[in-house]
């Protein structure tokens, strides 16, 4: 429904044309959705349904047409995707944009329906408890995935004094494992896990590699 002149449409399907927006979506950001069944979506919102994929995210709508035209485009995840509610929410929690970054980077490669076969889910790869825990109430919206992934990394920093390595441990192993070890547990995945995550981090701090 167009309300008036200063509102778009929010729901475009593939094959409509969006040429002709002009200033009126200047101020909007904009994305492109592959759907489950290969067809593509453009909206103004982040959406967080299952099987919905960013194809594009950009704050102009110029471009947009030819990729809601392509059809069978393979899904390559989009490290940039997510960088503005990444860095929302590392702000609230007083956290580093890079290490949260990296943090989806190794969890999920910014794939927000990425599903463990131990059945962790979304972008930080959140186990049923944990989402619960932090009132996710769609597991693939990255929204919300994101804000619980960045508080429960916070609260772990908390309990472990800011001591990256054991937090980050604990976000892969349990707080359990981590206090029963009294360190990093001797769990090939789980040293894995604390070298990339802490390799990855300084990656994005020296690299810059947000968007905008």
């Amino acid at each position: 429904m167009v309300r008036g002149p200063q509102h778009v449409r929010r729901w475009f399907m593939a094959g409509v044309a969006v040429a002709g927006f002009g200033l009126a979506t200047a101020h909007a950001q904009w994305y492109v959705y592959q759907k489950p069944d290969g067809s593509r979506l453009l909206t103004d919102h982040v959406l967080g349904r299952p099987g919905y994929r960013i194809i594009r995210e950009s704050g102009s709508i110029r471009g947009m047409g030819a990729l809601l035209a392509q059809r069978g485009v393979p899904f390559i995840p989009n490290p940039y995707s997510y960088d503005r509610l990444i860095r929302r929410d590392a702000a609230a929690a007083h956290l580093s944009v890079a290490l949260v970054k990296a943090v989806v980077h190794v969890e999920s490669g910014f794939d927000p329906d990425a599903v463990s076969s131990k059945g962790a889910s979304g972008l930080m790869q959140l186990m049923p408890a944990t989402a619960a825990r932090y009132g996710v109430l769609n597991v693939f919206s990255p929204a919300q995935n994101l804000r619980a992934g960045v508080y429960y990394l916070r609260d772990l920093l908390v309990e472990f004094n800011d001591n990256h390595r054991l937090a980050l441990a604990a976000y892969n192993a349990g707080v359990g494992a981590v206090l029963r070890y009294g360190g990093v547990p001797p769990y090939g995945e789980t040293q894995a896990y604390v070298r990339r995550v802490l390799r990855d981090r300084r990656y994005y701090s020296g690299s810059g590699l947000t968007s905008r």
